[in-house]
């Protein structure tokens, strides 16, 4: 056995840092969500019944979210939508990685919504206690990228500067050795959102509506995801657009402006 910079080589099998990190923030996320599902009326042990389901669900999501929207970086190696739909067994192999977060809420909240269905429970109760767990999930995942040596961005000097072994730097940027170390950026972010959802949740518990919580997650994340993306190097292309920066601009402003209208007629018919 033997550690190396992206995971445990055991004989000739590896165990990822990143499959690790990913588990690990399931399991706090779903620790998280037991102990505010009290806050929703809701039996904390129902969360780890929920856990498989909202995993594999998110994980299928993330990876379908990958195979729409492939890196400008794979693209060009001749890795595209195409390629995964004639080779199927390359859109499964989730070793060579390939994860998309958005797609991994879609998914996990779909699945949460069917088991949720299945066992008679409301969702909206859970999508507002899982959403702080939610974030500290992503926070916790992006240090597997981190260990990838990935989702990083601009080359930069300043004294938190990324180094970047010359193996995993983009093309044109061989050169240049240093980077904006965007996941951890994107680190601090979901742990101010997490906190943020806490905070609000104790603080506003009589103010908020059933799904508020969730729709802030939503929409903080998009924000901040919406800005960072500014610095990213190996963006996910539609065209000529960001298709990610997007997509999390209209997760912002979607979710702003239903939290405006459900609360504006709220307080309109008092």
């Amino acid at each position: 056995m033997s550690f190396q910079m992206d995971g445990i080589l055991i004989g000739t099998f590896k165990i990822y840092y990143y499959g690790i990190l990913i588990m690990l923030g399931a399991l706090a996320a779903t620790w998280l969500a037991s102990r505010e599902a009290r806050r929703y009326g809701q039996e904390s042990e129902f969360a780890w019944d929920l856990l498989p389901w909202a995993l594999i669900g998110g994980i299928v999501g993330a990876r379908l979210w990958h195979i729409l929207f492939p890196p400008a970086s794979m693209v060009e190696q001749g890795i595209t939508t195409l390629f995964y739909l004639t080779h199927p067994l390359d859109a499964l192999n989730l070793r060579k990685g390939g994860l998309g977060i958005p797609g991994a809420v879609i998914g996990g909240l779909i699945a949460a919504a069917i088991y949720c269905r299945s066992r008679k429970v409301p969702l909206a109760p859970w999508a507002d206690a899982i959403a702080p767990g939610l974030a500290l999930a992503q926070a916790i995942g992006r240090w597997g990228n981190f260990f990838n040596q990935e989702v990083y961005g601009a080359p930069t000097n300043l004294p938190w500067r990324l180094f970047i072994d010359p193996a995993h730097r983009l093309p044109g940027f061989e050169s240049v050795a240093y980077y904006h170390p965007l996941f951890f950026y994107e680190f601090l972010w979901n742990l101010m959102n997490m906190g943020l959802l806490l905070w609000l949740s104790r603080k506003l518990s009589g103010w908020l509506k059933p799904w508020d919580l969730f729709l802030i997650y939503a929409g903080v994340y998009g924000v901040g995801r919406f800005g960072l993306e500014f610095l990213r190097l190996d963006p996910a292309p539609l065209g000529t657009v960001n298709v990610n920066q997007m997509i999390m601009l209209g997760v912002a402003v979607f979710s702003g402006i239903v939290l405006f209208l459900r609360h504006r007629l709220s307080v309109s018919k008092l």
